[in-house]
């Protein structure tokens, strides 16, 4: 393979992903947990009263639905798309829309769709970063090939991983960009502040059915999961990071499989770069092997922050804000990168060790997360139109308590898991 030939026809891919500033939009895919609303045990994909049986009562209302041999494993309606993560988490991805209104209207009208069929069978929608109650060993795997795959892969790979695949659940937010410098500048604010991403958003306190005796959770999961696809990506903080070193970056891992059509072809422990034929390719091949890495940050002809853990309607729609206030507004984000321009991939992942165990006061330099997310707060306030300012205010007032969504659990522990998770609950919405 000519590697110099590969490089270019991905770095060709992001280039195309380059938006002009009117165009720019925010993406947003919201992963759930269906459990029982009084044991809050994982509900099955299979048999009587399963995920499967609501996808199809779903499709009957005028989704489409997505299959694998008999298996319906998505649908999809309008700018909608439901899909299942490997434990069966619940996905909706909404397609990117310029205007935060537009996206909170899709959420409710997908919520305003689903609640009444999981209420009648006591079910309901968990916003949390990990399942609370179902252990690991007990939820199934998602009848897709792809997963037996990875579920196989992991085998070897950290000890958290196969937690990842079945117990994780997150909140990952889309945003454009115009130039490569325009990228690299976003990229690196980006991953500089995946610390206090993580932290601020932190909604893991139960961890196999039981308290989990630190923090940030899901930061954990990641650090313990497979090193080859997660974490920072390398050389994200350097000055001279760009697409060529995303490029090759991918490149230089292992993709797990490939899709030769519909089928998945595992590919053990070959790199991407034995893999990819440059002189014959499609592009939905390229995409898959840019999504079979999951790093804090990733770079899919637009760029993916990941670091967020599931949180319940209106939270969700504040870190949104924060997002958008912050990477759509110049002047918010030469602050931030000025902020954040001497980090090092040392302080992040220091920053990372110090949040798991000592949460909000963990620090990333000379800063505690707490005081930087105070700032970026009064920043994005600043960057967003007035009638989407509202929209972080759950947030500000979490932050200006001192909290987050783990403290707000924890606080609540003591009347017991149930009650302590009930704000993570999505049952009746009350629009903003």
């Amino acid at each position: 393979m000519d590697y110099n030939r590969q490089i270019q026809e991905i770095v060709e891919y992001f280039i195309d992903g380059e938006k002009d500033i009117e165009d720019f939009r925010v993406g947003v895919e919201f992963e759930h947990f269906i459990v029982d609303r009084h044991t809050l045990k994982t509900i099955s994909y299979y048999g009587e009263n399963g995920i499967a049986e609501t996808l199809h009562e779903l499709e009957k209302n005028g989704w489409i639905g997505s299959y694998e041999n008999e298996y319906i494993l998505g649908l999809n309606k309008g700018n909608k798309t439901i899909t299942l993560e490997p434990g069966s988490q619940f996905e909706l991805s909404i397609e990117a829309r310029k205007n935060i209104k537009e996206i909170e209207e899709e959420y409710l009208e997908f919520l305003e769709e689903i609640t009444p069929i999981l209420q009648k069978k006591n079910q309901g929608l968990m916003a949390v970063s990990y399942h609370p109650e179902t252990k690991i060993e007990d939820i199934k795997l998602l009848p897709k090939g792809r997963y037996d795959i990875m579920f196989n892969y992991f085998k070897t790979k950290g000890k958290y991983a196969h937690n990842m695949m079945k117990g994780t659940g997150a909140l990952q937010i889309a945003i454009d960009y115009k130039s490569e410098e325009d990228y690299r500048r976003k990229f690196r604010v980006a991953n500089g502040l995946a610390p206090v991403l993580y932290a601020l958003f932190d909604n893991g306190f139960y961890f196999e059915g039981d308290k989990w005796n630190k923090y940030n959770l899901r930061t954990d999961v990641w650090n313990n999961c497979d090193n080859d696809r997660s974490g920072v990506v390398e050389h994200a903080l350097d000055n001279d990071y760009g697409y060529k070193k995303y490029a090759e970056y991918i490149l230089n891992r292992p993709p797990i499989f490939i899709m030769k059509g519909t089928e998945a072809i595992p590919t053990g422990d070959k790199l991407v770069k034995e893999l990819f034929d440059p002189e014959d390719y499609k592009k939905e091949e390229l995409e898959h092997l840019l999504t079979m890495f999951f790093p804090d940050v990733r770079t899919k002809g637009y760029i993916e922050i990941r670091m967020m853990d599931s949180v319940p309607y209106p939270l969700s729609f504040a870190a949104i804000a924060l997002i958008k206030g912050i990477f759509y507004n110049e002047e918010n984000l030469n602050k931030v990168y000025d902020y954040i321009k001497d980090i090092t991939m040392e302080d992040v992942n220091k920053s990372k060790a110090d949040i798991i165990e000592n949460g909000l006061k963990g620090r990333l330099k000379d800063k505690t997360v707490l005081e930087i997310g105070k700032f970026l707060v009064e920043l994005a306030q600043k960057g967003l139109d007035k009638d989407e300012v509202k929209y972080l205010l759950p947030l500000e007032e979490m932050i200006l308590s001192g909290t987050n969504p783990y403290g707000i659990t924890k606080e609540k522990s003591e009347l017991g898991k149930k009650e302590s998770l009930n704000w993570c609950l999505i049952n009746n919405i009350e629009v903003m």
